[in-house]
């Protein structure tokens, strides 16, 4: 039997530790704060000032910096298109559905063609728009539209602004800290990830890690951006932190090829297994310098009798080496260095990305034809709520449009809105009634929303549970100016919430986002005609480009249950890009004889043929891989270096494309 004092201590508010309380306490203010501020200045809706503070309750200043400037923004383009669209065509209600749907349909596309804030923007311009625009279906003063739209972007950006306040006064995190160390464990992480793919076997446990490491860096690019915002200093060093994580996924290509090469290379040396691990181990020694480590490597070097994979393997080693000490010296001076430092590192664009096209495009008529089956229900039925229900169906599918899992997503929102339904009820009609003073309506509510922020911080699992209850708490609660308690305006308002949401999940379950299978096609076919474009003689992206739309491909399908999907998309995109190294590599390599040149031109028209935007072509890849062989063999005994080095190369490019001899079957997944 469990003894009250361990009940007591794994209470809530005594188990939370000072940085919880600090975040709790920083997001109940502001929530409470912009309600009692938006009641006071008279706004007839105060509740979603509060729901504003919620949703720009980050951790770190430049969170909600960055989530700030993105919903101001997109709440005044989506007030701008509800004013514009209402205005024109509210007199014609099927006219006025079709425009909006068409409307929030586009946001829904668009927020899938940008990232961070700029995708942000465009969610919150479409379902503002519904917010406003939805409202208005009784007004029949065509006066009465500016006003509505004003105070909902009013109570927005009073929400921001008491959230932007607290976090002045109560600060979080800070977002420097948290990014160099991100990049510092992930700079660490990255031996520990070369000492599991250096090994011979080959397990699953391989690929997880491989697409955990590409995860992590991806993630720290968004920590990056969060960064920038919060502090001049790193607005300063933004082109070194972007170059650091484009070196850090160079040396994540670099670990895989050496692993490609280890595969392929039967007789190697008795004492590489040893050199390698004392070599991590020297890496990993925040003082380790360029002749220490020449010096542990030193036994592997191969001599003018040893072959062409020797050779190979040597190159790409001291290059890793030279990556790495590289990236070790850089990250000490952004950790040492002052709010005025300033550094010149090496060029390097942003980090790219890439659009699913087809599934953009299918969320958006899956918007549409959700919003019109609503509303053409709500205008037939002559529902008095089905403003409500049209609200709801159209954030649940501009939100869960970009998610992984939206079916998961959309059951948790219909359980959090079936809770609050019932708390909602008994706070409206229980407690709310018998107030008359909002000071004593905080009393109570202050509390409880610090008591929801310390159990979404310490229940990881049902976080976004208890984050929904937070946010969708106040338009349920719906504290208005002056406050209403119409029981049957409650139930039909409450019912027409969660028939939005389900009918939006209907709308899911009908017009299915594309299966990971299909997604996984979509993404190999666009990684194969960015790979053909490289073997231009001009290509349109560079090598750092191609590289970081790579791993921005792989990682789209990271959250996948489908093995065999993420399988070959991760094979395929290592494949090309080890494939697209080498052919950087043979681009930049100079030679002045002529046969060697012709070789070289060869080994990129073996590649052209052999690969398409529509797949491998099995009988030209086996004949293929046995010319590269027979190219390395033959150079690997000529006379000159340069043909030497000619053959590591060519058996780099012959170690990356063997992996495709395993490809499925034409029709099952590529």
């Amino acid at each position: 039997m469990k003894s009250p004092v361990w009940l007591w201590q794994n209470l809530p508010w005594v188990k939370a530790t000072v940085g919880q309380w600090r975040y709790a306490l920083r997001n109940g203010i502001a929530m409470c704060l912009a309600l009692t501020v938006a009641y006071y200045l008279d706004l007839d809706e105060p509740y979603w000032a509060m729901t504003s503070a919620a949703v720009v309750s980050f951790p770190t200043v430049g969170g909600v910096i960055s989530k700030s400037l993105g919903r101001i923004a997109g709440s005044l383009l989506g007030a701008s298109a509800a004013l514009i669209i209402a205005g024109q065509t509210l007199n014609d209600p099927w006219l006025f559905l079709f425009a909006m749907a068409t409307w929030i349909g586009f946001c829904t596309w668009a927020c899938a063609q940008f990232t961070n804030n700029v995708a942000y923007a465009f969610q919150l311009a479409g379902y503002t728009a519904a917010i406003i625009a939805f409202a208005m279906v009784d007004v029949t003063d065509i006066t009465e539209l500016w006003d509505i739209a004003q105070a909902r972007v009013c109570e927005v950006i009073l929400g921001i602004l008491c959230g932007g306040m607290m976090m002045m006064i109560l600060p979080g995190n800070a977002d420097g800290t948290t990014l160099l160390s991100a990049l510092k464990k992930m700079h660490a992480r990255l031996l520990e990830h070369a000492s599991l793919l250096w090994r011979p076997e080959t397990t699953d446990a391989i690929r997880t890690a491989h697409e955990s490491v590409i995860g992590q860096i991806l993630t720290t690019n968004l920590l990056r951006i969060q960064a920038f915002w919060s502090h001049y200093r790193f607005r300063r060093q933004n082109s070194l932190l972007t170059w650091l994580l484009h070196q850090q996924l160079r040396m994540t290509s670099v670990i895989s090829s050496l692993r490609r090469m280890l595969l392929n290379w039967p007789d190697a040396p008795d004492n590489l297994r040893p050199v390698l691990e004392q070599l991590l181990s020297e890496l990993a020694h925040p003082r380790a310098d360029a002749l220490t480590v020449a010096r542990i490597i030193a036994p592997l070097a191969p001599g003018e009798s040893d072959d062409y994979r020797h050779h190979a393997f040597w190159q790409r080693l001291r290059y890793f080496c030279r990556l790495y000490l590289t990236s070790s010296r850089w990250l000490a001076r952004v950790e040492n260095a002052s709010p005025v430092s300033s550094y010149t590192p090496p060029r390097s664009p942003g980090l790219m990305r890439d659009t699913d096209n087809a599934e953009a495009l299918w969320s958006g008529i899956r918007t549409f034809c959700a919003l019109s089956l609503v509303g053409a229900w709500s205008i037939n039925t002559q529902w008095e709520s089905g403003s409500a229900a049209l609200t709801l169906a159209a954030i649940s599918c501009v939100l869960y449009s970009v998610s992984p899992a939206p079916f998961n997503s959309l059951t948790l929102l219909l359980r959090t809105l079936i809770l609050l339904s019932l708390f909602s009820f008994m706070v409206k009609f229980g407690l709310m009634v018998q107030i008359s003073e909002l000071a004593v309506f905080l009393l109570f509510l202050f509390p409880l929303l610090t008591t929801l922020q310390l159990l979404k911080l310490q229940m990881p699992k049902l976080a976004g549970l208890w984050g929904q209850l937070i946010v969708f708490m106040g338009s349920f609660i719906a504290v208005t100016n002056p406050p209403v308690y119409d029981f049957a305006d409650f139930l039909n308002d409450n019912l027409a919430k969660i028939s939005g949401v389900a009918l939006a999940w209907l709308a899911f379950a009908v017009l299915r986002p594309g299966s990971d299978a299909r997604k996984s096609r979509r993404h190999i076919r666009t990684l194969r005609r960015s790979f053909v474009d490289q073997l231009s003689r001009v290509p349109q992206l560079s090598e750092h480009e191609f590289e970081s739309v790579v791993y921005h491909h792989i990682s789209q399908l990271s959250h996948s249950q489908d093995a065999q999907a993420r399988r070959w998309l991760l094979r395929w995109g290592v494949v090309l890009l080890n494939c697209s190294h080498v052919v950087w590599q043979l681009r930049d390599w100079e030679i002045r004889s002529d046969p060697l040149a012709k070789v070289r031109e060869l080994c990129i028209v073996l590649l052209r043929d052999v690969m398409s935007e529509r797949g491998v072509r099995q009988r030209t890849l086996s004949a293929t891989l046995t010319e590269l062989q027979r190219i390395s063999a033959v150079l690997g005994k000529h006379h000159q270096p340069a043909a030497r080095e000619l053959a590591s190369v060519v058996w780099r490019l012959y170690c990356a494309l063997s992996q495709l001899e395993q490809a499925p079957a034409v029709g099952t997944l590529t």
